[in-house]
């Protein structure tokens, strides 16, 4: 099963405030540990997702763009905030306020990465939305998928310059 082969219900599902969605993967992205919650929240048990990619939980209204960002800024050693709508096992959706670290080895070298992912605020999606619907239709607009994503992506730079903030700065202040 992967995210292409699951059909978006249109239906969100929610979680409780108190509540951390954890999960831990490889260098790679694969899954090596997901907590109770990411398991209740996201409908998959325990063996359906250890050694899957993260990406497995992956909506298609996710900017991809998004995703270079993350996986450029946790690669580079540093940590990310980012709003992110998942992919349930039924269909259904859950937004998240995702922290993403790397985990280091005792030599220094990245090993893997942890995530925790809690509710966001829904003040904080009515701004997302609209921004996450403009980069997509700039991914969709190229017949070519990596073009289209890095025209987003500098999309996406250039109004962080307007706005002359840092992509975290900018997150955490919506």
């Amino acid at each position: 099963m992967s995210s292409k082969t699951i059909q978006p219900s249109g239906r969100e599902r929610a979680f409780a405030e108190d509540e951390i969605i954890v999960s831990k993967t490889d260098i790679k992205g694969r899954l090596t540990y997901v907590n109770d919650v990411f398991m209740s929240v996201s409908g998959f048990t325990e063996p359906e997702l250890i050694g899957q990619p993260h990406s497995l939980i992956r909506h298609p209204d996710m900017p991809r763009c998004v995703f270079k960002l993350l996986w450029d800024t946790i690669a580079s050693g540093k940590e990310l905030f980012a709003y992110v709508v998942n992919l349930a096992k039924n269909g259904d959706h859950y937004w998240v306020l995702a922290h993403v670290t790397p985990d280091f080895g005792p030599d220094g070298q990245i090993v893997g990465y942890h995530s925790n992912r809690r509710v966001p605020s829904r003040a904080a999606l009515a701004k997302v939305v609209p921004l996450y619907q403009s980069l997509l239709k700039i991914e969709a607009a190229s017949p070519d998928r990596k073009q289209g994503m890095e025209t987003a992506f500098t999309a996406l730079v250039d109004q962080l310059k307007r706005e002359g903030k840092p992509y975290a700065e900018f997150v955490l202040g919506l």
